[in-house]
């Protein structure tokens, strides 16, 4: 259980940060930019559900905020240490379930469609796009395995929630190729 009594530790002064095992990396480091950029979507993916979404779904986008904790102590931890908290493949698998439980429901695609919509969509698409970031940042960090597979299904679980919010609104928002000339 973690314990904070003082926020600040003043310890990041000098443009580092503490990983799991107590060494010490450059806060320009890429794991550390995968890092922020996690907790960016796991930002995005609470406002999701502050602005309002169906029950069931907030209870699996809850889920998904604690396995983005668990990812961001997995990418904090360096290879390596015994015991340490990693992502698993069946949380992948979870999001996928998921995801086909929810697609299932919905008309197939004709179109691309434009991150809109009900408020709560156009959170979750917000938060699609800030999680395929975080996605590009693991890439160049050198992350892969469930970590990796994990956030790439994480983007494809949020753009099918966007759609499934929509389903009793007005819908996805279609692009129109060249409407705007």
């Amino acid at each position: 259980m973690v314990k904070l009594n003082r926020i600040y530790t003043r310890t990041g002064d000098a443009g580092t940060t503490g990983l799991v095992d107590g060494s010490r990396v450059s806060k320009a480091e890429p794991v550390m930019t995968v890092v922020g950029d996690v907790d960016e979507a796991n930002s995005a993916v609470g406002l999701a559900v502050a602005i309002g979404v169906e029950a069931e779904l907030a209870a699996e986008l809850a889920r998904i905020q604690n396995d983005l904790f668990d990812l961001g102590a997995d990418l904090a931890t360096p290879a390596g240490i015994a015991g340490a908290l990693r992502v698993v493949p069946a949380q992948v698998e979870r999001l996928e379930r998921a995801i086909d439980a929810m697609n299932d429901a919905l008309p197939s695609l004709t179109s691309f469609i434009l991150p809109g919509g009900d408020n709560g969509a156009a959170a979750l698409h917000l938060a699609r796009a800030t999680v395929r970031r975080a996605e590009r940042a693991m890439v160049a960090a050198g992350v892969d395995g469930a970590a990796l597979a994990y956030v790439n299904r994480l983007s494809d679980f949020l753009f099918v929630a966007a759609r499934w919010v929509n389903r009793d609104g007005d819908g996805d928002v279609l692009w129109v190729p060249g409407a705007a000339r």
